[in-house]
């Protein structure tokens, strides 16, 4: 009952967000995303999920701004007792577009259910969130994410920077392909901490800190129809406090790992 509640309350603040915006959908049209990424590791907001490789997958149904998505993770070898199975599903409704009259500056607005199958893995929750994004060089951004269900009133506060280099060189004949450089760092308050990372070594608990810092080097180009993004990633962790809770294995503050991802909009 609570998680089906949260649901509804999720849903409805997105709902009352977009109710106040006015927007001509007319000549918009239906579009379905698929996506297809492999990656040696998964590592979200600092947090080193499974050491190995796993496949996650991804749909996405977009009109007049509204995009609703479907995002899994699936572990591809049993370090996790988890071969072959789900381990995470998000649902996403989103709501994006730029603001009126300042048609550089982006917002997006929206709601996440996060769903762990995998008996005895992580409890599900929901986060609302909203984002503000610069369409200008480095593309700078900044992502507010507030915890509704199970870590009630964690927030996470992601900023970003970016910036594409067109046609860098080519592989093979008429393959162009381009350069991505982009890197985020992450900030989580108290209630986030307790939740995700526990206490520090002497029991008491973390407070607001910067959590984690994500470094990428990508290189997209287009083959046989789909969108493919090979990618070089880094995560390190910059708490200390964080760092000595241990709560992902010693070892793991650190990562380093490749992925390679396959995309195309209809």
């Amino acid at each position: 009952m609570r998680k089906i509640k949260c649901l509804m309350v999720g849903f409805s603040v997105v709902m009352c967000m977009g109710g106040s915006i006015v927007q001509a959908v007319t000549d918009e049209k239906v579009t379905v995303g698929v996506s297809a990424d492999f990656y040696e590791k998964y590592v979200w907001r600092g947090q080193h999920l499974v050491d190995d490789w796993v496949f996650q997958p991804g749909v996405s149904v977009g009109y007049g701004g509204w995009t609703a998505s479907f995002w899994g993770n699936m572990d591809l070898t049993n370090e996790n007792t988890a071969n072959g199975e789900f381990s995470e599903i998000d649902l996403t409704l989103d709501y994006s577009a730029s603001i009126p009259g300042i048609d550089i500056l982006g917002y997006s607005v929206g709601y996440i259910h996060y769903d762990f199958p995998v008996r005895g893995s992580a409890d599900d929750t929901s986060e609302l969130y909203a984002g503000l994004s610069l369409d200008v060089p480095a593309s700078p951004s900044v992502t507010l994410y507030y915890d509704v269900d199970e870590a009630k009133e964690g927030t996470y506060i992601s900023f970003g920077v970016g910036h594409s280099f067109e046609d860098v060189f080519e592989l093979g004949a008429d393959t162009p392909v381009g350069v991505d450089l982009s890197a985020g760092l992450g900030w989580a308050n108290s209630d986030y901490n307790k939740v995700y990372w526990g206490a520090k070594p002497d029991g008491s608990a973390i407070g607001g800190a910067a959590n984690d810092l994500v470094l990428t080097l990508a290189f997209p180009f287009q083959l046989a129809g789909f969108d493919v993004t090979a990618s070089l990633n880094y995560v390190t962790l910059i708490s200390d406090d964080i760092r000595k809770t241990d709560a992902y294995g010693r070892g793991r503050d650190d990562s380093f790992y490749a992925g390679i991802g396959f995309a195309k909009e209809f």
